[in-house]
């Protein structure tokens, strides 16, 4: 007989609401009765959430920007407290948002309402001391990345790897002659020619801290390889506008720029010149070859260098415990490495064929059922949470 759910979530921003509606589909598929309420999306809104409020509310970054809206979002987090109190879910499900989600979680928890979060905090990189209070906030931390359960267990606190959605839906996009009939680069690649995926970040302070450095890159690797082909994605108009001006100092690049689509665009390449960030982790589930840069302001990246406690920044070479990938940062993200780098990976081979194969091992954990994972999670914490509370009686 299929187990009735009520469930409570929050998920936090446009990535949290997607992340749920995974969720959400696979339990109505395992539920005979689903209800669901909370702050979600619209992707959310369409598989049954009743929202109390809409996921944009928790929608903040920077520093200053969550200062200003403390209050409001105290007092939202009050209401959604108050409100679970009232009627008490069977599980409770923070989705990322770890900063809004884990003290709601842990006033839920200590009331004896079950809770899960969807997504580790980065622990491994920063602020290790947050590991206590997760502790005592989550009966169950569901983690996309293999090596973050022991982390947790170290601590006794229950984890498990639900695998990474990406992993499925980037499987589908390897195929190199597909993706360039999907992009329709035009005029099209000579056969044979290689190409170089530029991705200098989705934001406007990273177009101007990388893109001029990878613009030269680009101009050192086409002036030794004329018939190379360079595609640069560019996420919004914002970052369409940052780049212009910087494309007036390149005028005889053959540069393609391209609206939107870096997904695609990773695809169609033979290798990748990439921002540390999410876009590493699509080349690796992509298993192009890369080199990694970053830049930032030197106040910012003096408190960074202080507080990451890792020895690698992109996903590919944190998941390796190694240098897998080239990585370049601050000072050491010069064009001359760059493209010293990025060399073999373009015009070897041999190298690019080694380098994918690593990535694809990489790659290979992290495609779980993410949506099967996350489900049967949350159901035997439900059944569990409720066994307890028939034996307390």
């Amino acid at each position: 007989m299929k187990p009735v759910l009520h469930l409570g979530v929050v998920a936090g921003e446009v990535s949290g609401d997607l992340l749920g509606a995974r969720v959400l589909d696979a339990l109505a598929a395992r539920c005979s009765e689903l209800v669901v309420e909370g702050v979600g999306g619209p992707e959310m809104e369409a598989r049954g959430l009743r929202s109390l409020y809409r996921s944009e509310r928790l929608a903040v970054m920077g520093l200053v920007e969550p200062l200003r809206r403390l209050p409001e979002l105290l007092r939202l987090r009050r209401r959604l407290l108050r409100h679970f109190l009232d009627k008490p879910p069977d599980v409770f499900l923070g989705i990322d948002a770890p900063d809004f989600n884990l003290p709601l979680a842990r006033r839920l928890r200590a009331a004896g309402i079950a809770t899960a979060h969807l997504v580790s905090p980065s622990v491994w990189a920063w602020r290790t001391g947050r590991l206590k209070s997760i502790g005592r906030s989550v009966d169950s931390m569901l983690c996309l990345f293999p090596f973050e359960p022991e982390l947790y267990r170290a601590r006794g606190i229950a984890a498990e790897c639900v695998g990474h959605p990406l992993a499925g839906e980037l499987a589908a996009a390897r195929d190199q002659k597909t993706a360039r009939e999907v992009l329709q680069l035009t005029p099209p690649v000579a056969t044979g020619a290689p190409v170089l995926a530029l991705l200098p970040g989705s934001r406007v302070s990273e177009i101007r801290a990388l893109a001029p450095v990878f613009l030269q890159v680009a101009a050192r690797l086409t002036r030794q390889r004329p018939d190379l082909v360079c595609v640069l994605p560019v996420a919004t108009a914002a970052c369409g506008e940052a780049l212009r001006p910087l494309l007036r100092e390149f005028p005889g690049l053959p540069l393609r720029v391209v609206e939107g689509r870096s997904r695609e665009v990773l695809a169609v390449a033979d290798a990748a010149l990439v921002a540390s960030g999410t876009a590493t982790l699509e080349a690796m589930l992509l298993r192009r070859p890369m080199v990694v840069a970053w830049r930032t302001g030197m106040l910012s990246w003096w408190v960074l260098s202080r507080l990451v406690r890792t020895p690698h920044v992109s996903l590919p070479n944190i998941l390796a415990g190694r240098a897998v990938v080239p990585e370049f940062l601050q000072r050491a993200a010069t064009a001359e490495n760059l493209c010293a780098a990025l060399q073999p990976l373009l015009f070897e081979p041999r190298v690019q064929a080694r380098c994918r194969a690593e990535l694809g091992e990489l790659g290979a954990p992290l495609a779980l059922d993410f949506g099967r994972e996350c489900s049967e999670a949350l159901l035997k914490l439900a059944q569990s949470d409720q066994r307890a509370g028939h034996a307390a009686v």
